[in-house]
């Protein structure tokens, strides 16, 4: 999300109806009820990792009636659109993330968290050279973590 957008939403529950929906139509989405709820979840404090399940549980706890199958497919429609990004963890499991910048990830195993790497800590993008004719747009990296006395999780097939 560019920064402009990032700033008007940033950390601001009370946005009004219109205002929510001239933010989608920026993007070219219709602003339904459940998009406007789930936006306002979603923006209305600062950057954050998500489920589908758990913005599922927060519409709940709000009275924002939405089904859990609008809730995934809002969420992947405003991955396709560029609103939020999604990180895949743990094969299929996926999180959303609002931070839309080049940025990479923490994964506890323990206890699922997911928490961004500063970007002092980790910039691969500088350090990769692209193929003729392509550039780099995007590195995504998930870094997990194990307690060091932690058992290793037994693997299928050995």
């Amino acid at each position: 999300m560019n920064d402009s957008r990032r700033q008007y939403l940033a950390g601001t529950p009370a946005l009004s109806k219109a205002q929510i929906g001239v933010f989608l139509k920026s993007y070219g989405l219709r602003a339904t009820r459940q998009r406007r709820g789930l936006v306002r979840l979603l923006f209305g404090k600062n950057d954050r990792h998500v489920t589908a399940e758990s913005l599922a549980n927060e519409a709940r706890a709000a009275n924002t009636h939405t089904s859990m199958a609008t809730v995934y497919n809002v969420l992947n429609l405003f991955a396709q659109v560029g609103l939020i990004r999604s990180l895949a963890i743990e094969g299929d499991r996926a999180i959303f993330d609002t931070n839309t910048s080049d940025h990479s990830h923490y994964f506890f195993e323990d206890t699922k968290e997911v928490r961004d790497i500063e970007s002092s800590e980790m910039n691969l993008a500088a350090h990769i050279e692209a193929p003729d004719g392509y550039e780099v747009s995007r590195v995504d990296v998930v870094v997990t973590l194990r307690r060091k006395d932690a058992t290793p999780p037994a693997r299928a097939g050995r």
